[in-house]
């Protein structure tokens, strides 16, 4: 198995898209398996479909996400700690690792509605741009991830909020996960969607979110950590994974924030990205490593 991406294997890869492209679709397809739960019932997800809605900033550097060879290079390393247990990303990701033979064994989970385009004036009404349900199940994904951010004045939300509750029914149907990241959110003095920081608002949405959906018997929420955790995960019975964000110059509180909220028997994991594949300080490995303790540590 790869633990770096070389300029050799990345060229192949190029020249496998013009000349093989079907190779892709099928290394996806043909990759080896795994149970979602794993031996712990706890996961550590790579994220990696900020590209796919133009979300390139990390670390202060606006683009630093925008070389795919050095992105991919990066979540190759990250993958190279077996107690990483897959990579949420967009089709393209997910066939280029695919192709490279590194997804073998791992949760491949494909993003689904990334039309929430960052900066733009539509941002909130996050239209399907990604996987559908019918081609998560076709190639063998393990689940969908849906963004829905709930912001009280965009009328695109109640759009995205229909969207995706038909989508969490459709994933349902088929016994694939949906992983679902509820957010609020509101619109700053120059009309633009931020998050918003409030735990009750919070608490709200993920209530509304865990009763999205004809079936909630596979849908796992994807939230962010704060200090009044046991409130955020007490909404829910559903199993929560925490996002990583760009935790920029506080990565240790992060980390510590992280940990505490492990504390809740329904918080089973991490989905982070920036957090661990841009570190603010030390290597990819390193972070990696810190976050296979935090998740999988008393468990090995």
């Amino acid at each position: 198995m790869l633990t770096h991406l070389d300029e050799t294997s990345y060229r192949a890869l190029i020249e496998a898209r013009i000349f093989e492209p079907k190779s892709l679709q099928t290394a996806l397809v043909n990759r080896s398996r795994r149970s979602l739960a794993g031996k712990d019932g706890r996961l550590l997800i790579l994220a990696a479909d900020h590209t796919a809605r133009g979300k390139l900033a990390a670390g202060g550097d606006p683009l630093a996400i925008a070389d795919r060879y050095t992105m991919l290079d990066r979540i190759v390393r990250a993958l190279a700690n077996p107690d990483v247990d897959g990579v949420l990303a967009s089709a393209d990701i997910l066939e280029e690792l695919a192709w490279l033979g590194v997804l073998e064994g791992r949760l491949a989970i494909g993003t689904m509605n990334r039309g929430g385009v960052i900066g733009t004036q539509w941002e909130l009404d996050d239209r399907m741009s990604a996987y559908d349900a019918d081609h998560v199940a076709a190639y063998g994904l393990d689940g969908g991830k849906m963004l829905l951010r709930i912001e009280d004045t965009d009328p695109g939300v109640a759009r995205t909020i229909e969207t995706v509750a038909a989508a969490i029914t459709q994933l349902a149907d088929r016994g694939i996960m949906s992983l679902l990241e509820p957010l609020p959110y509101l619109l700053n003095d120059a009309g633009l969607a931020v998050l918003d920081e409030s735990d009750e608002r919070l608490i709200k949405v993920v209530a509304i979110a865990s009763g999205l959906g004809s079936s909630s018997a596979h849908t796992w929420l994807k939230l962010p950590t704060t200090d009044r955790m046991a409130e955020v995960a007490g909404a829910t019975s559903m199993p929560v994974l925490m996002l990583g964000g760009d935790p920029g110059k506080d990565t240790a509180q992060t980390f510590a924030r992280w940990e505490n909220a492990m504390k809740e028997p329904n918080v089973r994991g991490l989905v982070a990205g920036r957090a661990l594949l841009y570190p603010h300080a030390g290597t990819v490995e390193a972070a990696v490593r810190q976050a296979s303790d935090l998740v999988h540590g008393a468990n090995r």
